[in-house]
C-alpha cells in the first residue's frame, strides 16, 4: 500500500464521516406531508440515477469491467443473482426504516442508535461464523449495550420508558449487519467492483420500495411525489449523499483497514447533534451526550481489542 493510497483511503473515510453527519438533517428537513416510505423510494431512485454513469463507464472499460467481463460458473452466477436480489431487498427495507427512525426517534437518537452496527456484527459473526470474542471485546460490548439502553429509556433506565421508535432505529444496523455479512462472504468470490455492488444494491432497493409504495399508497403517492419539486429536491440531495457515502466507504476500505475507516466515522452522531440544534431546533439532553460518549469509547475499544487479537 502506497502512502498516496493510504491517504486517499483516510480522506474517503473522513468524507463518510461528514456525509453520515449531514444525512439525518436532510431527511428530517423534507416537506412534512410526505411520509418515510415515499421519501425512501424516491431517494433510492435518485441513487440509481447517480450510480448509472460510473457503472456504464466501467462496463465500457477495456481494463476493469468487473462483473460484466467475468466468465462465471452458471451455479455461481445464479447464486450471485439471488444474493443481489435478497440483499437489495434487505437494504431497501433498511432505507425505509432509516428514514422512519430519523423522523420518529429524532435525528440525534437515531444517529446514535446506528452506531450499534458493531454490536450486531459481533453477535451475527459469533452465531453464524463461529467467531468468538475475548474478554475486552465483551466488556466494551456490554458498555455499548448499556449506553444504548439508557438512550432508549430516555435516561431513566426504566423498562416502561423504552421507546419503540428507538427500537426501530436499532433494526437498521441489524439489517445492515445481516446484508453485509452475506455480501462479504459470498460476493467476494466474484470480481464485482464497488461501483457495481452499489448500483445493483440501489437498483433492487428502488424496485422493492416502489412495489411496496404502490401497494400501500397507490399510484397517487408516486404522482404526488414526482409533482412536488421541493420534495424531489430533498430526495435528490438525500439520494446523492447516500450514494456518495456508499462509494466513499467502499473505496476507503480498499485502501485502509475497515477498523481504521470505522474509527474515523464514529464521531458522525456528534456532527448530527450540532446540526440538529442549528437547523432542526432539536434540544439535546445531557443523557444523549453521555450516551454518545460511552458509545464512542465502546466502539473505539472494540476496534482496539479486535486489532490486538489479530496481532496476537
Amino acid at each position: 500500500m502506497t502512502p498516496q493510497s493510504h491517504g486517499a483511503g483516510v480522506a474517503c473515510a473522513f468524507a463518510c464521516l461528514l456525509i453520515l453527519g449531514v444525512m439525518p438533517i436532510i431527511a428530517n428537513s423534507r416537506p412534512a406531508d410526505f411520509d418515510a416510505l415515499a421519501f425512501a423510494f424516491f431517494l433510492s431512485v435518485w441513487q440509481v440515477v447517480f450510480a448509472v454513469p460510473l457503472v456504464l463507464r466501467e462496463a465500457a472499460s477495456a481494463d476493469n469491467r468487473g462483473i460484466f467481463g467475468a466468465q462465471l460458473d452458471p451455479a455461481l452466477k445464479r447464486r450471485t443473482i439471488a444474493i443481489i436480489i435478497a440483499t437489495g431487498g434487505i437494504f431497501g427495507l433498511s432505507t425505509y426504516l432509516y428514514v422512519l427512525a430519523l423522523e420518529k426517534a429524532g435525528a440525534v437518537n437515531a444517529s446514535i442508535a446506528l452506531q450499534a452496527y458493531p454490536l450486531f456484527a459481533i453477535a451475527l459473526e459469533a452465531v453464524f461464523l463461529k467467531r468468538t470474542k475475548n474478554a475486552p471485546e465483551l466488556l466494551f460490548t456490554m458498555m455499548l449495550i448499556g449506553a444504548l439502553y439508557a438512550l432508549a429509556t430516555g435516561g431513566t433506565w426504566r423498562v416502561e420508558g423504552l421507546s419503540p421508535w428507538f427500537g426501530v432505529a436499532l433494526t437498521v444496523p441489524l439489517l445492515w449487519s445481516i446484508a453485509h455479512i452475506i455480501v462479504k462472504e459470498e460476493l467476494n468470490r466474484t470480481p464485482i467492483t464497488p461501483a457495481q455492488v452499489t448500483f445493483f444494491r440501489v437498483l433492487v432497493s428502488a424496485a422493492f420500495l416502489g412495489v411496496v409504495l404502490a401497494a400501500v399508497s397507490g399510484p397517487a403517492a408516486l404522482i404526488g411525489g414526482l409533482a412536488n419539486l421541493t420534495f424531489q429536491a430533498f430526495a435528490l440531495a438525500m439520494g446523492f449523499a447516500y450514494y456518495a457515502e456508499l462509494i466513499f466507504w467502499f473505496y476507503a476500505v480498499r485502501s485502509i483497514d475497515v477498523s481504521v475507516a470505522s474509527s474515523i466515522a464514529v464521531p458522525a452522531p456528534a456532527l448530527t447533534m450540532v446540526l440538529a440544534i442549528l437547523f432542526l431546533g432539536e434540544v439535546v439532553e445531557p443523557h444523549q451526550i453521555l450516551a454518545l460518549a460511552v458509545v464512542a469509547v465502546s466502539i473505539y475499544g472494540l476496534l482496539f481489542a479486535g486489532a490486538r487479537k489479530q496481532k496476537a
